[in-house]
């Protein structure tokens, strides 16, 4: 099992930026796996974010970021980004880091073995 751990969040004013980061360990090879995030809002379900697959050839978006959340990640450095602009006060929840089974990204929570801790996101309007 991988283990995640989360960094990067903070409190940011509407239309800033934030990077989230994931650092993998465990005794799996981080570059075997998709990763990917999702975020939970008080109240609400954990949702999809964003994921990506192991080569990092493919990614895929909820439609509420796309165009303003970047996925990417360095296999060098064990480790998974999230780069967030044009931020919003909707974008406001816990962002969680998550490693998939296989090596193909997924929407879906039930494909993610592997969950961090999160790190809170907060934009004030």
């Amino acid at each position: 099992q991988v283990q995640l751990v989360e960094s990067g969040g903070g409190l940011v004013q509407a239309g800033g930026s934030l990077r989230l980061s994931c650092l993998a360990s465990g005794p799996t090879l981080f570059s075997s796996h998709a990763m990917g995030w999702f975020r939970q809002a008080p109240g609400k379900e954990r949702e999809f974010v964003a994921a990506i697959s192991w080569s990092g050839g493919t990614t895929y978006y909820a439609d509420s970021v796309k165009g303003r959340f970047t996925i990417s990640r360095d296999d060098a450095k064990n480790t998974v980004y999230l780069q967030m602009n044009s931020l919003k006060p909707e974008d406001t929840a816990v962002y969680y880091c998550a490693a998939a089974f296989g090596r193909l990204p997924s929407t879906r929570l039930h494909d993610f073995g592997s969950w961090g801790q999160g790190t809170q996101v907060t934009v004030s309007s």
